[in-house]
């Protein structure tokens, strides 16, 4: 269980990142990718970004040995220029132990070397490996990245607006809670501790990363807390193109209405009133999907909220 400590301040200091940031955004694809995270649904996905990974994004893998990343990767910024110069103002003291901590005994390449002692060669592999990969993976997804970012943002805003900070961040992470200045989230993280102490925190939604969160603790500075969202698959340029007349054949006209509706959150009433029916019909077409797998049911007290998993994502042919 992850668990992150909040005081007074740290609640006035919490903040929704304004944009996406390319090279976390970047970053949580090839983790997603290279440890086969999100099953099979990812599959066709995964295998499309390995195959089409450039010679000139190679040097990428050299910097997780072992699976975990220097933490001066973990930069939020605009662009892969932008973030790159967030990088390389990193000083020499730090870039040199997380390399250590990566690596430890273990021999690195000639370019990591490079890395550790200063070397713009290298870092010009970096930048030029990282720019490679941005350039396949994510910008031709790019404006669809930044369309759920600006719906997630939205999202949350209203979130906070109607009923504070503490129900956004549950809302931001299904199965959490926040007790007493501690918000605990299951399943990650296991035993972890993350104090903020005053410094905040920052949200950061991510797109390609199913299973999260993704954090970046830096010592006098916020935290920043990558969490996963959007439709529980990779955003695609293009959708499938599915048959709206098929998909009512099998599903019946108000159950696949109401399966395109699901695309964002909605209570019975609020489904029931955009189907123009019954709360008990919306229910039964919510319940059916559910028992589907094309949907999933929360529930908040007296409220229950429906939503469309990655499943019914496939099935409604929608653009993630």
């Amino acid at each position: 269980m992850l668990r992150v400590h909040f005081t007074a301040e740290d609640f006035a200091r919490t903040r929704f990142a304004p944009r996406p940031a390319a090279l976390q955004e970047l970053h949580a694809a090839l983790t997603t990718a290279v440890t086969l995270r999100g099953g099979p649904l990812f599959a066709p996905w995964r295998g499309r970004v390995l195959r089409s990974l450039p010679a000139a994004s190679g040097p990428l893998a050299d910097l997780v040995p072992a699976g975990h990343p220097p933490s001066f990767l973990d930069v939020l910024g605009d662009t892969v220029a932008d973030g790159f110069e967030r990088i390389r103002a990193t000083g020499p003291g730090p870039v040199r132990s997380e390399l250590e901590r990566v690596y430890g005994p273990l021999p690195a390449p000639r370019w990591i070397r490079g890395l550790y002692t200063g070397d713009e060669t290298a870092w010009h592999t970096l930048n030029r490996a990282q720019q490679a990969a941005y350039d396949t993976v994510l910008a031709p997804v790019w404006p669809v990245v930044q369309d759920l970012h600006r719906e997630e943002f939205t999202r949350y805003a209203l979130t906070v607006a109607e009923h504070g900070v503490a129900a956004a961040l549950v809302g931001l992470a299904p199965g959490s809670r926040l007790h007493e200045g501690v918000w605990e989230w299951p399943g990650a993280a296991p035993g972890r501790e993350v104090p903020l102490d005053g410094r905040g925190l920052i949200l950061l939604p991510t797109f390609h990363h199913p299973a999260g969160p993704l954090l970046q603790d830096t010592p006098g500075r916020p935290v920043v807390l990558t969490y996963p969202a959007g439709p529980g698959l990779p955003p695609t340029a293009a959708g499938p193109v599915t048959s709206p007349d098929a998909l009512a054949a099998v599903l019946g006209r108000t159950r696949l209405d109401a399966l395109r509706l699901l695309a964002d959150p909605h209570t019975t009433t609020s489904l029931a009133r955009a189907l123009r029916t019954s709360n008990a019909t919306a229910s039964s077409h919510a319940a059916a999907l559910r028992s589907a797998g094309m949907a999933t049911t929360t529930r908040t007290g007296r409220s229950v909220t429906h939503r469309r998993t990655a499943l019914g994502t496939l099935v409604a042919g929608a653009r993630p």
